[in-house]
């Protein structure tokens, strides 16, 4: 990604993250609407539960840590390299998430009307808001998590990243119709974890593949 590049996005970035605020209202509206008092006994509940669930940060590395031993048995440097890219992504995007998600104290959109929507910070009216789960929306470590990994597959190989894509597309939207986050909440999460990927891929590519492949015990690539 040149510098040039890097400028053109981030007006885009920010024109994104300024729609997503704007449809955060009605779609919040719609969402608690439609949560009746049968909604946690939905098949709809239980699939977007399940979505989550699966894309979490847990079940991803140990998908990842499969692919990774795979990798390393048919002695595949460029796989070794991909997965173990997307799993220190993966995990970074949804640190630096969570990291923010404890501090801005933005509530969650099934908690309206109980609760004013806004950001309150880690500390409100005399109450530690750090931990607790109404205020801990913005953004999203799941949908941060969950795309971290896929933009390195999809920065590395376009085919298996598209599907990657949308799986992580689905932990997004799963994340808004739970009433669990905001569109600006994953949108933000997505675009954050572009960037990390980027960062974490070129590294890779680079002097993070050597040490990859010395930290697996593969032997040095005679042919270099």
């Amino acid at each position: 990604m040149s510098r040039k590049l890097l400028w053109l996005l981030l007006p885009v970035c920010g024109l994104l993250i300024w729609g997503a605020f704007r449809i955060d209202a009605p779609v919040r509206a719609a969402v608690v609407a439609s949560h009746d008092k049968d909604w946690r006994k939905s098949a709809d509940y239980r699939f977007h539960t399940a979505v989550r669930l699966f894309g979490d940060w847990p079940p991803l590395m140990a998908a990842c840590l499969v692919a990774l031993g795979a990798s390393r048995l048919l002695k595949s440097r460029r796989w070794m390299r991909v997965v173990a890219a997307a799993m220190i992504a993966s995990t970074l995007s949804g640190m630096v998430g969570n990291v923010s998600r404890l501090t801005t104290g933005r509530t969650r959109p099934r908690e309206s009307p109980k609760i004013e929507q806004g950001f309150y910070g880690p500390w409100h009216d005399g109450h530690l808001l750090i931990g607790k789960s109404a205020y801990n929306s913005f953004p999203s470590g799941h949908t941060a998590t969950a795309f971290g990994l896929a933009a390195v597959l999809l920065f590395a190989c376009p085919a298996a990243g598209v599907v990657a894509v949308a799986g992580a597309g689905l932990v997004a939207w799963s994340s808004v119709a739970l009433g669990a986050h905001h569109p600006s909440d994953v949108t933000v999460s997505i675009i954050l974890s572009f960037f990390v990927a980027w960062f974490v891929w070129r590294w890779m590519s680079g002097s993070g593949g050597a040490w990859i492949e010395k930290l697996l015990r593969l032997p040095a690539d005679k042919t270099a």
